[in-house]
């Protein structure tokens, strides 16, 4: 039996969500409704009543609607429906999740979506869709669709649009029931005969962050590049906190360098911390640190204007970390890996982090470099974290296959300690 859960506010969104569910039954599918609606009565009944789903986050609908406070109301539910679909995939009875809405209907639903293992079918269809997605997707692999008009009612736009969301989700949920019924962990993530691998890598870094995949792929691994965009890293550590990887090979951190100094594609303060917290070993280098990435050379601020300006391609710009800029980043990696509860090790590229900061490259700056490198030792001085130099730039494809086998080493030593 395939299942798909349809997760929404009953109230204003009753009838269009009564249409999904004819429609998805009609497509061989069973339908489970969460009604996560406040303050009217539901148009069309539940199998998981509001009741339920704010007394999954802790409280009664009873509370909700006398407060009157409708973003505190938003933020229970979301946390309750992301309890009721995390019982429901534990149970084995959600193989899809469809959403409609509005952006609060948006925002309920995707936090559920986010909750959900890598891999379980996620539709939204949402008139916030054409924008700015990311805080409704985060690090989740939720297929997010334009519902073009409003949802409010059934009409000659929304019809084939909603046909269509229905049409995927039941494909999916149907693709993902059998998998999991053919191998009850064939559908997950990090399930796979080879142990799985997370590398961070970055244009500038490609050369490096290559000759480490292929040779940790020798090795027998399988190796999920994490591009440092800002969502990649997010990514990355998201996986990294689920425990899916067998190690992490954390080359490049130029998103770090973004979070201090203000560029576009920083993946926020947490970033370099789920590997340590998890326990899982890692091996972390420095690539890319001798960078910061902000947009499009005319909206560069003015601040950094009369910086070393580099123009990456017509949607990147980059300027070169300061010597003062590149001690705090050491500060602020040693403090990181200080904190972690696995097998840790840097490996240091002494002769340059990325491709602009080679030797006799514009960005090439052995003082900054060394600013990085000495407040990074000076905040490991004394903790489990090994550092280990190497006389070769990060592109060298000598210090990739390096950083892998180190790695590779790591990781049986812990296997045989266990």
């Amino acid at each position: 039996m395939t299942n798909v859960v349809l997760v929404g506010t009953l109230d204003t969104k009753g009838v269009e969500y009564g249409w999904l569910r004819e429609r998805l039954l009609r497509a061989g599918v069973e339908v489970i409704t969460v009604d996560t609606g406040i303050m009217n009565e539901p148009r069309v009944p539940a199998d998981v009543p509001r009741e339920a789903v704010a007394r999954a986050a802790g409280t009664e609908l009873s509370e909700l609607r006398t407060a009157a406070d409708r973003g505190a109301a938003v933020t229970t539910m979301a946390r309750g429906a992301e309890a009721t679909l995390l019982r429901l995939h534990a149970e084995g009875r959600l193989h899809g999740v469809l959403a409609i809405g509005g952006s609060g209907g948006t925002s309920i639903a995707t936090r559920a979506m986010r909750a959900l293992p890598l891999g379980v079918p996620k539709v939204m269809v949402s008139s916030m869709a054409s924008g700015d997605v990311a805080p409704y997707v985060g690090s989740a692999d939720i297929t997010m669709m334009y519902s073009v008009v409003d949802i409010a009612g059934i009409n000659s736009i929304s019809a084939p649009v909603l046909t269509n969301a229905v049409a995927a989700v039941a494909g999916m949920a149907e693709s993902f029931a059998r998998s999991a019924s053919e191998s009850p962990r064939s559908a997950l993530l990090g399930s796979g005969p080879r142990p799985l691998i997370a590398a961070s890598m970055a244009g500038v870094t490609t050369i490096g962050v290559d000759a480490a995949r292929e040779r940790l792929t020798e090795l027998g691994y399988e190796v999920l590049v994490f591009h440092v965009s800002g969502t990649g890293g997010r990514t990355l550590e998201t996986l990294a906190g689920q425990g899916v990887f067998a190690g992490v090979l954390d080359l490049t951190l130029s998103e770090l360098a973004d979070d201090l100094c203000g560029g576009i594609l920083t993946a926020g303060p947490d970033r370099l911390s789920a590997a340590g917290r998890a326990g899982i070993p890692q091996v972390v280098s420095l690539g890319a640190l001798d960078m910061v990435k902000f947009g499009p050379m005319e909206n560069l601020p003015e601040r950094v204007r009369y910086r070393r300006v580099r123009v990456h391609n017509p949607s990147i710009t980059v300027i070169r970390t300061t010597e003062a800029e590149c001690a705090e980043l050491g500060r602020r990696v040693a403090a990181k890996l200080r904190a972690a509860t696995g097998p840790t090790a840097v490996c240091v590229p002494l002769r340059g982090l990325s491709t602009l900061g080679a030797p006799g490259g514009p960005y090439h700056d052995p003082d900054a470099d060394g600013a990085l490198f000495s407040a990074l030792r000076d905040g490991l001085r004394g903790s489990a974290a090994r550092i280990h130099d190497y006389d070769t730039h990060i592109n060298d494809p000598e210090f990739g296959r390096a950083a892998a086998d180190r790695l590779h080493s790591m990781i049986g030593a812990r296997a045989a300690a266990a």
